[in-house]
């Protein structure tokens, strides 16, 4: 079974220097690819190549061209790790391709201020395998780092893969580990459970729990408050640029260090949010449900609500469906997608009539039908569970 680990390392300035290298190496990579195919695609429009010509470079094709020519013209592209330049190479290609086949936009070139560049570190055959430690990993090309979180890796496991990268200042590295399948069948004790997600309660379970939307927590407000009180110090810092170059280089450095406050807040919001959902999800997997029910919302078209596209956009409703599709597949569990068009809302979840005329603001179903009166939330969390149509993710 495969499993990945994320853990915060530290690095001497050595490392850090190669890291640093080695990641615009790897960014004057992708932006090369990028703007080579914009070249052949220009002269296919001019006329200059034909229908029989090539007028897309493959990766793999770009990876040949980079060490045959390119790496001549600029011989500091072989200070970074072979592997790593690779597959930012094929990162380039996929983003071609997911846009060819209409998945994405077309490709971005990566700027040096964002931390979106990551190196890749994979096994060297299947016989040579990266070494670890309790305390410390060996990282091909960079050498022993120190791992912030000592015992996390199981002894037993093996490494496949290593990618490093960089947040606020920070590094993490992603292990991709080989780890022994539990072949421990799971005593499911319950039938199933519907999600349904919301702003005001992050999650309704169909067994009445109501998850708290942690965005109105006292902590998350303050660090908001906080962001955005260094977001407006940071719009009234200018570049000066003035004939001495001592008062440039300090005014450049306050801009870069209030930016790198408002990065480690950031960062610290993202990381409670994350930890928050972790565990909640976490608690409804150890309920050994048989299925877990959550329904397909339209998060594009709710955004559109210009009172509410700020209040879902922090609900990470995206990420919560990862994270249970990741852990519904590791405890066994069936999950599955109600249509966005199912009426869990407005169905009545004991006689099953339908409210036409039930608005946002009624946050008490009350059925006219049977006389059923419920948490709005809670009626549609038990309609997503006994929903007859769907589909297993």
């Amino acid at each position: 079974m495969l499993k990945t680990f994320k853990i915060e390392v530290k690095l001497n300035a050595t490392q850090i220097e190669k890291v640093h290298e080695s990641m615009g190496i790897c960014r004057f990579l992708y932006n090369q690819f990028i703007a080579y195919n914009k070249k052949l695609y220009k002269m296919y429009q001019r006329g200059f190549l034909d229908d029989n010509q090539k007028h897309f470079c493959s990766g793999y094709d770009f990876d040949k061209y980079v060490n045959n020519k390119l790496a001549q013209q600029f011989p500091w592209i072989k200070n970074c790790p072979s592997k790593a330049r690779k597959q930012i190479i094929m990162n380039a290609d996929l983003a071609f391709r997911n846009f060819f086949t209409n998945q994405t936009n077309f490709p971005r070139f990566k700027k040096k201020k964002q931390n979106n560049v990551s190196l890749y570190f994979p096994k060297n055959g299947k016989t040579r395998f990266i070494l670890f430690e309790r305390h410390k990993i060996k990282i091909p090309k960079i050498g022993w780092v120190f791992l912030k979180e000592y015992g996390y890796l199981p002894k037993d496991c093996v490494i496949n893969s290593i990618t490093l990268s960089t947040k606020a200042n920070k590094y993490f590295i992603s292990i991709l580990t080989e780890i022994a399948n539990n072949d421990n069948q799971i005593v499911f004790h319950s039938e199933g459970i519907g999600i349904d997600l919301g702003i005001k309660e992050l999650m309704t379970l169909s067994n009445g729990k109501q998850i708290k939307n942690i965005n109105k927590n006292n902590k998350i407000r303050k660090i908001n408050k906080k962001i955005k009180r260094l977001q407006r110090s940071l719009s009234r810092k200018q570049l000066v640029k003035r004939k001495e170059l001592k008062n440039t280089v300090t005014s450049s450095r306050n801009i870069g260090k209030n930016i790198l406050k408002i990065q480690k807040q950031y960062l610290k919001l993202s990381n409670i949010k994350e930890d928050y959902i972790n565990k909640n999800i976490s608690d409804i997997v150890k309920l050994h449900p048989k299925y877990i029910v959550l329904e397909d919302l339209n998060v594009k078209g709710m955004m559109k609500n210009r009172h509410l596209s700020k209040a879902i956009a922090k609900c990470s409703f995206y990420s919560i469906r990862q994270k249970l599709h990741s852990k519904c597949n590791q405890y066994g569990i069936e999950l599955r997608i109600v249509d966005k068009f199912y009426p869990s809302s407005k169905m009545c979840s004991c006689c099953g009539s339908i409210k036409k005329d039930l608005k946002l603001k009624d946050r008490t179903y009350i059925c006219t039908t049977c006389g059923l009166i419920e948490d709005r939330d809670i009626n549609a969390s038990i309609n997503l569970m006994q929903a007859k149509e769907y589909k297993v993710l």
